[in-house]
């Protein structure tokens, strides 16, 4: 958007704010702003355009308008241009035919939609469906409320917030007025291009039904490789849309539902039974008359954890995985670092109380969530009693907290050890460096590699969150995320994984090229530098080592992140009242991506001197702690940042824990009190990240004690059956200056 536009005021209808009036007074604002709206960015300036004259009611000039801005983008992705928008387009020429026809909207809509749909290839119509049928449409209300609150008692508004309000408006309206429309139209598209079955029930070999969708295109003659989904998320317009986009491609689509979700009669058990029941449904498909007998598996998330586990059985139809920050239970969820998240306790109730979802017990049940979190806390109760304070059982959690260590009942789900070495198909994991995934992708990496050094098993890593490392940074109205949590993506980093898929798979069963930037073992985006980079093992990231210890030296408020190894025996004392309650209301700063401050609440802050030169800090960082502690027990986490001269902190990679089970997931090794002991980690989460001169590195290392998380109060007995009468005297470490952490940096050579 131009500068100068956030300057400039236009007058404000008086009505804006009533919503009996709001259809008079948004076409008379959008003619104020189409007078005055200039913009020298050619794609916003059509981009904002065609939403102006919707609302202007001018609509063959919205259409034309949308056919300069496909034209624009036709040179760089054909494709894309193809249906990018076009959900407007369909919209504006409906209310254009209303008016010239004189016919009903329905009607209207009914014919402009089928012109489009059946002037459109079978992978543009299904990314089109996609744009029809994605949005929130409680979300668009909500936003389109703010929007008019900002204004209510104004004048004036500025030609920016004009043009978000105007665009926010049109949303609304246009969806609200065509979504009740399209079921039968999307229906009859299905049907001319695909042969759909729905609510297959799948027998397995233990008598439970895997409830199976399975969608084939019309003009593919022959039989087919076949994609499968299996996922507890029994979401039919999802399903059915993820399994239409692969048809679309010439692919046999399935998805199939954990048992008992959909028309499965069975009891829901999420993990226990995914890997076998997805091993048994890939038997089915490759014995179906349509399937050449191969099958790829992809997903993310949950469904990304289903792969792996179908791969620790290895179905001889399983010849290719493709996952998006796929989960590891036991690894890093319900838990991680053997401590337990609190975000996870509603997930049974989501995926077990109904067939489908229980959206209203998740989503809408949030306050519900918050306020268990809270009481839970403030009462000291154990952590075993989160559903007897929410009033609620939740059997299925209880099970998880019983298992505490990387047992057996989680090593079950998925693969474990010397099964990697029986995983030979061609891998492709897809993640981010922030949220949920990126632990467990490295995980499953590294564990690969480990056991079966000839693998061909893909990484492709970025500055993405959990859902990002499943979908990259297209929405599903194809515009891209430019920034997330407070970090701008660099140019290079703007990707569609859900697009990426399908090359992926051609390369694996149509004999395809394999996509460029798998150029590696390990494909990762260096951020701040608009790069990727390719390596052959993730300790190839990096060639140099940069050590910073924590040191006792006070710098300010903080202390010292020395590079030097303290001479004395100094130390740093945290004291951490494991009883105390008074934080319970407290605001947490800090929390995003890029950020003004950071939480040492409970904690310590080590700061370094200013880098002297650029440093591209990539791979896994680790570390040594050397301490007192005066419990047996106790829970960590390890922050770093880069801290920028302009005071921005920057989020490089977290590492929490459990002290008694670091290095050894499988058993409990509780520290001695009084005595002077060391941890050696190393954490799960990739970065990469140019670290610029003059910047410098920021290590908080704190005690977790919070309302989202488990409390481990240092008795050494089970943590979730301590309570706040276990509390006894306050935590106190002491941190010495041989403790370390060594950051990975990769330099390159220069040039003589």
């Amino acid at each position: 958007m131009a500068s100068f536009a956030a300057a400039q005021e236009l007058e404000l209808p008086a009505n804006i704010g009533d919503p009996a009036a709001l259809a008079v007074a948004m076409p008379a604002l959008a003619k104020q702003v189409l007078a005055a709206y200039k913009d020298e960015d050619q794609e916003a300036y059509l981009g904002n355009r065609f939403r102006l004259q919707i609302v202007a009611g001018q609509y063959s000039g919205a259409v034309k308008t949308l056919n300069s801005l496909r034209e624009l983008r036709r040179p760089d992705n054909p494709a894309r241009a193809a249906w990018v928008d076009l959900q407007h387009e369909i919209y504006a020429s409906a209310r254009a035919l209303q008016s010239s026809d004189k016919v009903s909207f329905e009607e209207a809509y009914q014919r402009s939609c089928r012109n489009a749909l059946r002037s459109m290839d079978d992978h543009s119509s299904a990314l089109l469906i996609r744009a029809l049928r994605a949005p929130d449409q409680q979300a668009m209300r909500r936003q389109l409320r703010d929007d008019l609150e900002q204004q209510k008692g104004k004048r004036t508004v500025s030609l920016a917030s004009a043009l978000k309000l105007i665009r926010d408006y049109q949303l609304e309206e246009a969806y609200r007025n065509f979504t009740p429309l399209l079921p039968p139209l999307i229906a009859e598209d299905d049907a001319r291009r695909y042969i759909i079955d729905k609510d297959i029930s799948v027998k397995m070999p233990g008598g439970a039904t895997v409830c199976t969708l399975v969608v084939r295109p019309r003009t593919t003659a022959g039989r087919l490789p076949t994609l499968l989904e299996f996922t507890i998320y029994a979401d039919p317009n999802g399903n059915l849309g993820g399994a239409r986009r692969t048809a679309s491609n010439g692919y046999a689509a399935v998805v199939g539902l954990a048992r008992g979700k959909g028309c499965s009669p069975d009891k829901p058990t999420p993990y226990e039974h995914d890997g076998s029941d997805a091993a048994a449904l890939i038997d089915w498909i490759s014995a179906q008359p349509w399937s050449d007998g191969r099958v790829g598996m992809y997903g993310g998330s949950y469904s990304g954890y289903t792969a792996w586990a179908a791969a620790k059985q290895m179905p001889k139809g399983l010849k290719a995985i493709m996952v998006g920050a796929p989960v590891a239970p036991g690894i890093d969820v319900p838990m991680e670092g053997n401590v337990f998240w609190n975000f996870v306790y509603p997930w049974p109730f989501y995926t077990t109380n109904v067939k489908g979802l229980d959206d209203a017990a998740y989503s809408d049940g949030a306050a519900r969530w918050k306020r268990l979190d809270h009481d839970w806390y403030v009462s000291g109760r154990p952590y075993r009693d989160l559903d007897k304070i929410d009033g609620t059982p939740n059997p299925i959690f209880r099970r998880w907290i019983a298992h505490p260590s990387y047992d057996l009942y989680w090593r079950s789900t998925i693969p474990y050890q010397r099964e990697f070495a029986r995983i030979n198909i061609p891998i492709l994991i897809t993640a981010g460096y922030y949220s949920g995934g990126p632990g467990a992708a490295v995980y499953y990496w590294r564990e690969h590699y480990k056991y079966n050094p000839r693998a061909e098993h893909y990484l492709l890593i970025g500055p993405y969150d959990h859902f990002g490392g499943q979908r990259g940074t297209e929405d599903m109205l194809g515009g891209n995320i430019d920034t997330l949590d407070g970090y701008k993506l660099d140019p290079v980093a703007k990707i569609d994984l859900l697009e990426f898929r399908y090359p992926w798979f051609d390369y694996v069963f149509k004999g395809g090229p394999k996509p460029a930037l798998l150029a590696n073992n390990v494909n990762y985006q260096v951020t701040g530098a608009n790069v990727w980079r390719h390596a052959p093992t993730l300790a190839a990231m990096a060639n140099q080592t940069l050590r910073f210890h924590l040191s006792a030296i006070r710098a300010g408020r903080s202390y010292r992140l020395s590079d030097a190894k303290p001479t004395d025996r100094s130390f740093v004392a945290l004291r951490v009242d494991l009883a105390d309650r008074s934080d319970a209301d407290r605001v947490v700063p800090g929390g995003g991506v890029v950020d003004s401050a950071v939480d040492t609440w409970n904690g310590l802050e080590f700061v370094s001197d200013p880098l002297t030169e650029r440093s591209e800090l990539s791979e896994l960082f680790s570390g040594k702690l050397d301490f007192i502690a005066n419990k047996k027990d106790f829970d960590f986490n390890l922050a770093l940042y880069e801290l920028t001269p302009q005071g921005e902190y920057i989020d490089l990679a977290p590492y929490w824990g459990r002290a008694s089970y670091v290095g050894h997931l499988n058993q409990r090794r509780l520290l001695t009190p009084g005595k002077r002991q060391q941890l050696a980690f190393t954490s799960v989460r990739l970065m990469s990240r140019q670290l610029h001169q003059g910047s410098r590195v920021v290590l908080i290392l704190s005690v977790i004690k919070e309302s989202g998380r488990q409390i481990n109060y240092g008795t050494g007995k089970d943590v979730s059956g301590e309570s706040i009468r276990d509390a006894g005297e306050p935590l106190e470490i002491k941190w010495y200056g041989d403790g370390y952490v060594d950051l990975p940096v990769f330099k390159a050579a220069r040039s003589p």
